[in-house]
């Protein structure tokens, strides 16, 4: 948005990288950034103080254009404050409501001037209740590229070329690592008794405190290289990934990783999502091939010893490994182009532009 027009003012809520780019910050993210519902409790006072500023925010100060990301329930108050003050809303991520309270869609239409979808079959959901939304394409097809060569990410990290690598990946929020770390941890351990030559790889994302996350691994009395971000060029590197559901998932799908994902949340927020939840996968890449393309497991199903059986099943099967790999490259056609930040930030600016000439 600042390149199309240096003048541009923005304010909200994000992190460094939003900082980085020339944004005001009235709150940092990863103070909000939680899953699951019971565990928004736990912050919500947090959540209430940055809701409570930025409608202040809104009503006093009356911006061009509000631009939501996911987070529905915070964003979709901020919307309606925003409609009744005659603020234009573009929402870019579309809150999944294929998978859940799809009625959520009809309360979008009625506060949201535009949607800026990432997945092609969100279109016709937003069309059928009579929103404006194009498909931009997904946002990661501009970012999952490795810094360095395999050969250079190998020698970085200090492993051994010839050996088997796995990538370890608990998740980038702090309750994700609550519940993640151990288990993913203790599978890793499993897998080392059966793979003695074994290399296990681990990013830490920025959000999170590396030197805390570096003590847990240790603890774990697992050799593990332990490594300040680069997510992508420790995928790059990996054989196979032990991950969360989320982001990550669909990163390794586009750098055509095989994995097993795993999740876990409080058992009062599983079983609240279990009774919203309608469709059968978590992780984009089966979502979007509509299969159980990878290895899932959520909840109790995510012990040690479950995860370490599907990696082995994983490792052990070449045409298995060599099908999913195929399979991702069918997912990530289906993400459209490169270049969505662009078109979202077009999308954006014509937004303002109709604003300032009414």
């Amino acid at each position: 948005m600042r390149k199309l027009s240096p003048q541009v003012s923005v304010t909200g809520i994000g992190g460094e990288r939003m900082r980085d780019a020339g944004a005001q910050l009235l709150f940092d993210i990863n103070n909000l950034a939680v899953v699951g519902g019971w565990e928004v409790l736990a912050q919500a006072r947090a959540i209430f103080r940055a809701y409570r500023r930025m409608r202040r925010l809104l009503i006093e100060e009356k911006p061009d254009l509000l631009i939501l990301i996911d987070y529905p329930d915070f964003n979709l108050g901020l919307a309606g404050v925003a409609r009744r003050h005659n603020i234009k809303v573009l929402y870019y991520i579309s809150p999944q409501v294929w998978a859940w309270r799809s009625g959520r869609v009809k309360k979008i239409a009625r506060r949201v001037n535009k949607m800026a979808v990432i997945l092609p079959f969100e279109v016709p959901l937003y069309q059928q209740a009579g929103l404006d939304v194009e498909f931009v394409g997904h946002p990661l097809l501009e970012v999952v590229r490795p810094e360095y060569t395999r050969e250079q990410a190998l020698k970085r990290y200090g492993l051994d070329p010839s050996g088997l690598i796995i990538g370890l990946l608990p998740g980038s929020r702090r309750g994700e690592i609550k519940f993640l770390l151990e288990v993913i941890l203790a599978a890793a351990r499993l897998l080392k008794a059966k793979l003695p030559e074994v290399q296990f790889i681990m990013p830490v994302a920025p959000s999170l405190d590396f030197e805390q996350i570096e003590a847990q691994v240790n603890r774990a009395a697992l050799p593990v290289k332990v490594v300040a971000g680069e997510n992508y060029d420790v995928m790059h590197v990996s054989d196979m990934l032990i991950t969360a559901s989320g982001t990550a998932s669909l990163e390794a799908a586009l750098l055509g990783v095989p994995m097993v994902v795993v999740y876990k949340l409080s058992w009062l927020s599983y079983i609240g999502g279990r009774l919203l939840v309608k469709i059968p996968y978590v992780s984009l890449a089966n979502i979007l091939a509509d299969k159980g393309l990878i290895p899932e497991l959520i909840q109790h199903q995510a012990t040690p010893e479950k995860i370490a059986a599907k990696g082995l099943e994983l490792l052990n099967d070449a045409h298995y490994m060599a099908n999913i790999k195929k399979e991702f490259a069918e997912v990530k056609n289906q993400l459209g182009q490169s270049g969505a930040s662009a078109r979202t930030a077009r999308i954006a600016m014509e937004l303002i532009n109709e604003n300032q000439t009414v």
